[in-house]
């Protein structure tokens, strides 16, 4: 697939997301009984957009995805979604992990952020559900213990993985930019969107995600990330051919690039950088491709190698490569705690610590 061919999605075009803007809407709105005024006015329309900042755009379109289905299982049922309903919640967790019709019994993890995104969308309409009630906790708290399964993690990719894949790409415009993509992700365990979100300079763009500093000893990235703004430090590597820094630097020269989004499209001959900002969904596609083109885990069934990795696979790559104090890393990755990095480090300790002869056996 062309991924330069792809066409841009408008963020207004699922129609299932206007109930979660019509929502807040209804939500930020002066009391009944003040008069509205210009100023007023000008400042509820604020308040509108800092509300719609509250939560990413994915968080979002997953959560109106969450509420129109539970709003449509609702009108099967002959049930009202509104107000929230403890047992009626309760019915639709259990249909979900045991569903009495044709639907696949989903998982406990996508169980657990459809309670959530429901909370949410009440949250928004001025209601609060309790999710210690018993017709929910204790349902969840069953299914949990009954359906519950070791996390399924995407698959690291290693020092060793970074550079076969690298290898993979030419030496046109498009891979000077997937090299330094690829270079820049792993060497600073971003996720897709804080990658392709990134501008050159602060305030080139207002959907801008970050900027990118270039010094004599490496890169400042400050990024608007999940926990809120965090600077990543990336340093030059030990040779030019697999240095991020150097990638990133050479992109930006040739693609002439020195305002805007920092990853943008290039033209069906790879001569010339487009305008238009890249999608994270490329990110993954070029993740996958090179994967299969560098031949990792060959043992595999090309749809099961695959399937194996993801945007993920750079952060959980760096995090289990990376061998310094854990707790460098998990600043670099901007957890919260260490228990977080520690999901991320794929077999790195493993072992490392053998309790059993410290114990004297």
């Amino acid at each position: 697939m062309d991924s330069e061919n792809e066409k841009p999605t408008p963020s207004n075009s699922d129609p299932s997301n206007d109930s979660q803007v019509d929502a807040r809407r209804d939500e930020i709105a002066l009391p009944s009984h003040v008069a509205g005024s210009g100023s007023l006015d000008r400042l509820v329309e604020t308040a509108q957009t800092y509300a719609r900042a509250a939560a990413s755009d994915n968080t979002l379109k997953a959560y109106a995805k969450d509420w129109a289905h539970f709003a449509r299982w609702c009108r099967m049922k002959g049930a009202e979604p509104l107000p929230p309903s403890p047992e009626i919640i309760g019915l639709y967790l259990t249909d979900l992990a045991a569903p009495t019709g044709p639907a696949p019994a989903l998982s406990v993890s996508t169980i657990d952020r459809r309670l959530s995104g429901l909370a949410w969308t009440y949250a928004q309409r001025g209601f609060t559900l309790d999710r210690k009630n018993r017709h929910i906790a204790s349902v969840l708290a069953g299914i949990k213990r009954k359906h519950a399964r070791p996390p399924v993690q995407k698959e690291a990719i290693m020092a060793e993985d970074i550079l076969a894949m690298v290898a993979t790409l030419p030496f046109d415009l498009r891979g000077l930019r997937d090299r330094a993509i690829l270079l820049l992700g792993y060497a600073g365990g971003l996720r897709r969107s804080e990658i392709v979100a990134l501008d050159v300079h602060k305030d080139d763009t207002p959907e801008s995600g970050g900027w990118v500093e270039i010094m004599d000893q490496g890169a400042l990235l400050t990024l608007n990330a999940k926990t809120g703004w965090r600077e990543v430090e990336i340093g030059r590597g030990s040779r030019d051919q697999t240095c991020p820094v150097h990638a990133l630097d050479q992109w930006l020269h040739f693609a002439k690039i020195d305002f805007g989004p920092v990853f943008v499209r290039t033209s069906r001959d790879c001569e010339r950088a487009l305008a238009a900002r890249l999608s994270d969904k490329h990110v993954a596609r070029l993740i996958k491709q090179t994967v299969r083109d560098a031949g990792l885990r060959d043992d595999l069934p090309e749809n099961e190698r695959l399937a194996l990795f993801s945007g993920h696979s750079l952060r959980a790559g760096l995090a289990s490569s990376a061998e310094v104090d854990e707790r460098y890393v998990q600043k670099h990755l901007g957890h919260a705690s260490a228990e977080m990095t520690r999901r991320y480090q794929r077999r790195r300790d493993r072992f490392r610590v053998n309790l059993t002869k410290a114990a004297g056996l």
